[in-house]
């Protein structure tokens, strides 16, 4: 069974504090390391050379850069890895080095050998929008984002922060039908639609 017959499992996983490790130092690794650090993972890349992003980044302490070649040591409690090298055989070998070892991998431009996939994402603050084709068609994952991007504009990330402020007044009420009630109704309610003013919106909610 090929990659793209299987069912994939859509999760949003919490990198904060894990250990994250990216194999290859060039532009494309340099991009996925962005991603792992705006999650606060911890995150170390293993490469002889790095692209100044990455030196940047180690050199703020906000990575560790192994500049070497890579080896089945360092994936030692990893988390999930990230095979980024110019080389087919090297990311193939860090896909071995990963299953051996139970870590999850994502070989870039390889399907075949990875793990889990990046989906193409909208991000309105918060609010996270992900699609996938399961690799049958990423320029189709592509434009789709971008026509969701139109649909779901910069509004909308103050409306789910305004959305999560109300839904904690909510669930300091006592457990009872209304509060279940209320919590589905602040999602429609036209005192919290996209686009409206915040100060409009400061008081608390009323059933």
């Amino acid at each position: 069974m090929t990659t793209s017959d299987m069912t994939l499992f859509p999760m949003m996983i919490k990198l904060a504090g894990r250990k994250c490790v990216v194999i290859g130092a060039g532009k494309v690794a340099a991009a996925k390391v962005e991603g792992l650090l705006s999650c606060g993972a911890r995150v170390v890349v293993i490469g002889p050379k790095a692209v100044r992003r990455i030196r940047d980044r180690a050199n703020a302490g906000k990575l560790v850069w192994r500049r070497r070649r890579v080896s089945p040591h360092d994936l030692r409690g990893a988390f999930l890895a990230i095979a980024a090298t110019d080389s087919p055989s090297t990311n193939e070998s860090v896909f071995r080095f990963c299953q051996a070892r139970e870590v999850l991998c994502n070989s870039v431009d390889d399907p075949e050998h990875c793990d889990f996939f990046y989906p193409a994402v909208v991000r309105r603050g918060p609010l996270q929008i992900a699609i996938s084709t399961s690799g049958h068609s990423p320029a189709l994952a592509a434009r789709l984002r971008k026509e969701l991007g139109r649909q779901f504009g910069p509004e909308w990330s103050a409306f789910v922060e305004r959305l999560g402020k109300k839904r904690q007044e909510i669930l300091r009420l006592p457990q009872s039908t209304q509060r279940k009630r209320l919590l589905k109704e602040i999602a429609t309610s036209k005192r919290l639609s996209v686009g409206s003013h915040p100060s409009r919106n400061s008081g608390p909610v009323h059933g």
